[in-house]
């Protein structure tokens, strides 16, 4: 491996542009946000998240269970906790 191809590989890998972030969308939302920063991240149509979803509650009830996961564990748009952290943090300050 030559000092060119140790040069050229390592431009590569800072290029790369930065990860996406999975938050809930405060733009296209229904309920929470939830299909639409789904539909976002996946770069999908949003219909096609809520039909799945949607068909995945009707099959199985999977979900609707899903749903509130991905409620309580994806912080919102402009957030840096979801909404699970921020409820055992206001816990566990009551209890202090």
């Amino acid at each position: 491996m030559s000092a060119t191809t140790a040069d050229t590989a390592s431009d590569t890998v800072t290029d790369q542009p930065e990860g996406r972030r999975l938050s809930r969308s405060a733009d296209d939302r229904m309920l929470a946000g939830v299909a639409g920063g789904i539909a976002r991240y996946l770069n999908a149509d949003v219909t096609l998240v809520r039909v799945a979803i949607a068909a995945l509650t009707l099959l199985s009830g999977t979900g609707a269970v899903l749903y509130l996961a991905a409620w309580l564990l994806i912080p919102a748009d402009g957030e840096d906790q979801p909404v699970a952290a921020a409820w055992i943090a206001r816990r566990q300050d009551l209890f202090r």
